[in-house]
């Protein structure tokens, strides 16, 4: 069997409203850069449709049960057979240029990067005033959030993947490892992630969670305790698709 240019590895849990959308914009994005490609998804504990949703788009699915999304990405990159691994959140849709400009900087001898980060729906006032400044900090800091990242197989191998010590965070960590592989880049093209966590959660409770972290220090994101934007049950969000 052939080795594919790309491995899409796309981590969920619980993710039916969200992934059939996003795994479609997957196989849009690239079939229209004509590359050779697999999908991954690494279907953590779900207890909905999430697996029949991935197995019906194409995807491989990885079962797994680690509630910690180290764990479920470096699950799903263990079965990628791509040169360059993507990984992409479930509730993000990947623009074709986007993929484009990551083969182009690949190409170049890029052995990873990110992309520019852009919310849908409504989104308080808040979070709109501090988007800007945060997607220009991760590009001027070469650090990759974690809705979409990529770097070659050779790369990931080198740095051991993603710390499994870590349950949020890991994609900071993982970019840091990076550079020591060689030129890491953090693309201006976009690409959109759902704002439900800036939707269903108050400024307060993300504030607390930043206080907790800058007071407690790294040991913050190395338990699910205080983590509940992330690990927490699903909050219904109204501006859904």
């Amino acid at each position: 069997m052939a080795v594919p240019d790309i491995s899409f590895i796309v981590p969920a849990h619980n993710e039916a409203q969200l992934l059939g959308q996003t795994l479609t914009a997957l196989h849009v994005a690239a079939r229209a850069a004509e590359v050779s490609y697999e999908i991954v998804v690494a279907d953590d504990a779900s207890t909905d449709r999430t697996s029949a949703i991935a197995s019906a788009h194409g995807a491989t699915v990885v079962r797994v049960a680690h509630r910690q999304i180290a764990l479920t990405r470096n699950a799903g990159a263990s079965v990628a057979r791509g040169t360059l691994l993507v990984f992409v959140d479930a509730d993000t849709i990947v623009p074709a240029e986007t993929l484009r400009a990551t083969l182009t900087v690949w190409r170049a001898g890029a052995i990873g990067g990110g992309a520019s980060v852009h919310l849908n729906g409504r989104l308080p006032w808040s979070a709109r005033l501090a988007l800007h400044p945060f997607r220009f900090g991760m590009r001027v800091a070469r650090l990759a959030a974690g809705c979409y990242v990529f770097c070659t197989r050779q790369a990931f191998d080198a740095v051991g993947g993603f710390d499994a010590r870590l349950f949020a965070g890991e994609e900071l960590a993982f970019s840091r490892s990076l550079w020591t592989q060689g030129r890491f880049i953090v693309l201006r093209e976009r690409v959109v992630s759902s704002g439900r966590k800036l939707r269903t959660h108050s400024a307060w409770e993300v504030f607390t969670l930043v206080l907790s972290s800058v007071i407690r220090g790294p040991a913050v994101v190395r338990s699910r305790k205080h983590l509940d934007l992330w690990y927490g049950d699903r909050r219904h969000d109204p501006d859904a698709a």
